[in-house]
C-alpha cells in the first residue's frame, strides 16, 4: 500500500495582511493516501457483583 502513496505536496499560503479578509488558501495536489490505524478497543465484560451484608 505504501508503494502506491505519493510524497506529500507542498502547501504554501501567503501571509494574511492586516485589515484584510483572511481568505482560505486553496491548493490542488495529486491524489494521496493515508494509512489510518484504529485505536485499540477495550471490551469490558460484566463480572459477578460482590456485595457484603451485615451479619447480626
Amino acid at each position: 500500500l505504501s508503494s502506491r502513496c505519493f510524497p506529500p505536496c507542498e502547501v504554501t499560503c501567503p501571509q494574511p495582511m492586516t485589515c484584510a479578509w483572511n481568505q482560505p488558501c486553496v491548493t490542488s495536489c495529486q491524489d494521496s493516501c493515508a494509512v489510518v490505524h484504529p485505536p485499540p478497543v477495550v471490551i469490558t465484560f460484566p463480572g459477578p457483583i460482590l456485595s457484603s451484608c451485615p451479619q447480626e
